[in-house]
């Protein structure tokens, strides 16, 4: 009887839990930088609990496929395996300097309470914007906020732009915007932490045809943050 008691409470407690109720927000991701674009963005919002990255930590594989290239399939599948609803590629390829994406989403009544924003920076060996994991707001308003670059730790920020992206290969993929050189040498080695960390920022030169790096000191070189997110709660 006293089993059967127990677990009538844990039932009627269970029953008078409050559920999720759907949350609809307005989101605008906007590019904050002089010289820098973004690969195709990341916005999701999952369970309390669960990270796309976490800070002094390794990246995992699907983290750094998006760091060093891009690449965000890996990522959409590990959220998609959460429930998670999530936007992919909201600007319809690069967001470019000064150009900002919006959009519409809902947490669909489900516990996707927490919201994650991540896209790569070009031209950049392995840095990424990343929103991590706020609380998604309730209370009706326009809440605004201002995201630093990461560094996944995965790659060595040679500078050196040279089609690379592929995990694991060394080098820039591209520098969108044009103002790249050539024949750089390679500004650094690996990095000392491995982990992700806040980026340090592109160096750069002013050699157009040789120096360290393939990037332009005038145009490329940027200070935290680098992109702005403004939600807006309907």
């Amino acid at each position: 009887m006293k089993n059967y008691l127990l677990s009538l409470a844990a039932l009627g407690s269970f029953a008078m839990a409050p559920t999720a109720s759907a949350v609809d927000f307005d989101v605008e991701i906007a590019n904050i930088t002089n010289g820098i674009y973004y690969t195709p963005f990341l916005v999701t919002a999952h369970p309390e609990g669960t990270n796309l990255f976490r800070s002094g930590e390794p990246a995992s594989a699907s983290l750094q496929a998006m760091a060093e290239g891009g690449d965000i399939s890996g990522l959409v599948a590990d959220v998609d395996a959460l429930g998670a609803t999530t936007v992919a590629n909201p600007a319809g390829g690069l967001l470019a300097p000064a150009a900002a994406t919006s959009f519409s989403m809902n947490t669909d009544g489900t516990n996707n309470t927490q919201l994650s924003i991540v896209a790569m920076l070009l031209p950049t060996n392995d840095g990424f914007a990343g929103l991590n994991a706020i609380t998604i707001p309730t209370t009706p308003g326009t809440y605004v906020y201002n995201v630093n670059a990461y560094d996944a730790g995965t790659e060595a920020n040679d500078e050196i732009v040279n089609g690379g992206g592929a995990p694991g290969v060394p080098g820039i993929p591209a520098a969108p915007g044009g103002f790249a050189g050539t024949g750089g040498t390679g500004v650094a080695g690996a990095d000392n932490n491995p982990y992700v960390h806040i980026h340090r920022g592109s160096i750069g030169d002013a050699d157009v045809n040789g120096g360290k790096s393939d990037l332009d000191n005038t145009v490329h070189r940027w200070l935290n943050p680098v992109v702005r997110v403004t939600i807006t709660v309907n």
